[in-house]
């Protein structure tokens, strides 16, 4: 059975030095919290070539042993404070994917 990874990608914010000074208190140690990760990874989207905005902002991902794992993870108390979180900050938009990894690395 491969990984699942719970990916959260975040649109660019309306006020992003306001986002960014939340982002890692109310975002990356809440995520961290979750529990039954494997593995946590962040990424802050590039720019494009013209320096313009890409539409994606900033991604979490969160990888889990199984489905059933992430599934489970995500109904807890402290994804719970996440995700409140996850719905004050995302003031451009927020999309959540569920993903089976196909090619685990390692």
């Amino acid at each position: 059975m491969s990984e699942t990874k719970v990916t959260v990608i975040y649109d660019n914010p309306v006020d992003p030095e306001a986002f960014e000074a939340a982002y890692e208190a109310e975002q990356l140690e809440a995520a961290r919290a979750i529990p039954g990760h494997t593995r946590f990874e962040t990424s802050k989207v590039w720019p494009k070539e013209d320096g313009s905005p890409t539409p994606a902002y900033r991604m979490i991902d969160l990888y889990y042993p199984d489905y059933d794992a992430a599934c489970l993870a995500v109904t807890t108390p402290e994804a719970g404070v996440f995700f409140e979180a996850l719905g004050r900050l995302s003031t451009g938009g927020v999309r959540i994917l569920m993903s089976d990894v196909e090619v685990p690395q390692g």
